[in-house]
């Protein structure tokens, strides 16, 4: 099934984009579990819009209500209820979309070795929204995790790839055509002769056309083929489109 353009007519905006991410999401987290060793399991996160989970006078009221600690009742120590002080500075913030399937290695302790990011409109609507999803990857590589992200978004021509080499301070050389605003690119940070590197796959994505197969690499554990195309179908036959 050819790529389809999910963020204009005629699917937007009778079929919701946020819809045909979720299916996509849980395809590609069934896709993975199939394939991973035993000791790896994928799961799927998913949070979308600007809000924090509470405001301010929620978060006050609740702990005016209940303390900060516990009660005793639940097995911990009775404490006195801590005012918070008052705020010296606050400043603006933004708090991206989350659609990614994390990749955890049970042993010695759940740690996440590999992330899937399904870029969003508000990744990339503006230019604070395009560096937080940007350090956010980076954060994931200096970590060792492998990464793959995948941007089928296009009403905003921008490429969040380009935005991470320039956050990393390396060359224009590592970077897609300007114009290239659909794409999938796969990271693997490795060692290449005691030197660190981080290893790239891009591939442009074309509305009409089949999505690439990409390596996703798992921290420390090799890779394993992450098909676009194939999950990509199965998100479509489960939504309908």
């Amino acid at each position: 099934m050819p790529l389809l353009d999910h963020f204009h007519v005629p699917l937007f905006p009778q079929r919701p984009w946020e819809s045909f991410h979720t299916f996509w999401a849980a395809a590609i987290g069934e896709w993975l579990n199939r394939l991973l060793p035993p000791r790896y399991f994928a799961a799927i996160h998913t949070h979308l819009g600007s809000r924090i989970e509470a405001d301010v006078a929620e978060f006050e009221q609740s702990v005016s209500e209940e303390g900060v600690l516990g009660n005793g009742a639940a097995g911990g120590v009775a404490v006195q209820t801590w005012t918070v002080p008052v705020v010296v500075m606050s400043m603006p913030a933004v708090f991206p979309d989350d659609i990614e399937i994390q990749v955890l290695d049970t042993r010695e302790g759940v740690r996440v070795v590999a992330v899937v990011e399904l870029v969003s409109p508000r990744n990339k609507d503006r230019p604070e929204a395009r560096r937080v999803f940007a350090a956010k990857c980076a954060a994931y590589l200096a970590r060792g995790i492998g990464l793959l992200t995948v941007d089928i978004v296009t009403n905003h021509h921008f490429n969040l790839h380009n935005e991470l080499i320039d956050l990393l301070r390396a060359s224009a050389s590592y970077q897609m055509p300007a114009d290239t605003s659909t794409y999938a690119v796969a990271y693997r940070p490795a060692r290449h002769e005691e030197e660190n590197r981080i290893d790239l796959w891009p591939a442009t994505l074309t509305v009409g056309e089949r999505l690439p197969l990409l390596p996703l690499a798992l921290r420390g554990a090799g890779a394993v083929p992450l098909d676009l195309e194939a999950t990509y179908m199965e998100a479509r036959q489960r939504s309908r489109l």
